[in-house]
């Protein structure tokens, strides 16, 4: 009797197993786009047949579906903004980038807003003093919002910036990533919440058990917008380590920019949804439309993209890019693990005849990194594609400047978790004149840096290609 129970039950937890992992394959089948992904986690789940669909069911599936996204059909149009029709604003487009800005208007169909200006900012150094001060300033909003914001002191410098915009009544949202907030012991958190008047939000809290499917997908954005009119953005965190100048521990070089004009209201359409998706209340915030044209002469537009919509915009961004440049691409990105659609792309740019340089940290902060990105330097390589590694400290900066005038520049690294995990945000703009200052600062870390050359790629010691080939295997994880 105990034998036929026992024989009844195993049956039924059979049948339940093979129901599972026949479920759970069908929806890798009908959502993973990837074909090498889709086998990969068919693997996992009939190999490892109740571990393989937990894990599945947990980290495989894309949950997120943010309802503030719905918002971009109501309010003032951010595909308006600028009040001009696609033809004027292509008008004040030079000619030789018009394909590569219709390509754009098919990846996401956000015209661009003319007349903003830009300044490039060096390290915490520079960009610190010239946010805190504008914060200070602040006398309607401060939206602040980035992936790391450490409790040292870097971070500190804000809250007196922040005490005081409250206090000329400003209304102060801040956003910290719910991973990136605990780069530091005790967290920033505290501090924030004993400030009166500011409003804080965790995106995706990383402690929450309800947080753990999403624990790969995080907020990587930074900006700082301020009365809706002037923003600091770009990639660099807020952490001590950007203070070059004083010397930390591990100094961490960095780029972003001070940006004023009516593509801010982009921006802060971003915040915005950001903010909603965080928990927190929907408001509408300060436009620059109230204040009017700056004299800026920039046409200049905003990129988000995401796990929750139609991700992959700045990856197609780069691979548009890289398809119509003609005389020079320039890339500084602190991690480079692209997909092979990327590489191909290099390739053929350099291939053409484009002069393609890609500038990496001499050593890279993160363990393994430096192994993974060497695997892929022989075919970059034989194909003409320049490599150069840049001398410390660490370099943090994210910039792709073609054809010395088109620029795209934001929280994306050059990399899986950029392009198809993160909440990244970029700026796409053509101007020569900002052209020539990244390009100036693009060359001067080109100085004294060590040119890769093919010969040290062509026979590497068996020991070296193992390793560089395993670390590059954990590509989508780094």
């Amino acid at each position: 009797m105990n034998m036929d129970i026992n024989l009844h039950s195993f049956g039924l937890a059979g049948l339940f197993y093979l129901t599972l992992q026949i479920c759970v394959t069908a929806h890798i089948l009908l959502k993973k786009d990837d074909v090498k992904s889709a086998i990969g986690w068919i693997g996992l789940v009939w190999l490892a047949p109740i571990l393989g669909s937990v894990i599945y069911i947990l980290f495989g599936i894309n949950r997120i579906r943010r309802r503030a996204l719905s918002l971009r059909n109501k309010g003032p149009d951010i595909f308006t903004l600028t009040g001009k029709s696609p033809k004027e604003i292509e008008q004040q487009i030079p000619a030789p980038f018009l394909q590569l800005i219709r390509l754009g208007y098919k990846v996401h169909p956000q015209r661009f807003a003319l007349g903003n200006t830009a300044r490039l900012l060096e390290n915490g150094d520079e960009a610190y003093p010239e946010m805190c001060k504008l914060i200070a300033g602040a006398q309607k909003e401060v939206l602040l919002q980035s992936y790391i914001f450490d409790n040292d002191n870097a971070g500190r410098l804000f809250l007196p910036a922040l005490t005081q915009a409250v206090k000329n009544g400003a209304k102060v949202k801040i956003i910290v990533d719910g991973v990136g907030i605990n780069y530091s012991k005790p967290t920033i958190a505290s501090a924030l919440k004993k400030l009166e008047g500011v409003e804080f939000s965790v995106f995706l809290p990383s402690k929450k058990p309800v947080s753990l499917p999403f624990l790969n997908l995080r907020n990587h954005r930074k900006m700082l917008i301020v009365d809706g009119q002037k923003a600091v953005f770009g990639g660099m965190n807020i952490a001590a380590g950007n203070l070059v100048l004083q010397r930390p521990k591990d100094p961490i070089q960095d780029v972003t920019f001070l940006v004023e004009g009516p593509v801010v209201d982009q921006m802060s359409r971003v915040f915005e949804e950001d903010w909603i998706f965080s928990g927190k209340k929907h408001f509408i915030p300060a436009s620059f439309r109230a204040k009017g044209h700056t004299g800026g002469k920039i046409p200049a537009r905003i990129i988000p993209d995401g796990p929750d919509s139609d991700f992959g915009k700045i990856e197609m961004m780069a691979l548009g890019a890289l398809s119509c440049a003609q005389k020079s691409v320039k890339i500084v990105t602190p991690y480079f693990l692209p997909e092979g659609n990327i590489l191909t792309a290099l390739e053929l740019a350099a291939m053409r005849g484009a002069d393609v340089e890609i500038i990496l940290p001499s050593k890279s902060n993160i363990f393994g990194m430096d192994y993974a990105m060497r695997a892929n330097f022989a075919r970059l390589l034989k194909k003409g594609v320049k490599i150069y590694r840049s001398k410390p400290p660490f370099d943090h900066s994210k910039i792709l400047l073609v054809d010395g005038a088109w620029l795209f520049f934001g929280s994306a690294n050059w990399d899986v978790r950029s392009f198809k995990l993160n909440f990244e945000c970029n700026l796409e703009c053509v101007d020569k004149d900002l052209a020539v200052q990244v390009g100036k600062i693009i060359d001067r870390k080109k100085t004294g840096s060590h040119s890769e050359k093919l010969e040290d790629y062509l026979h590497p010691p068996f020991w070296r290609h193992i390793m560089d080939n395993a670390f590059r295997l954990l590509t989508p994880y780094y």
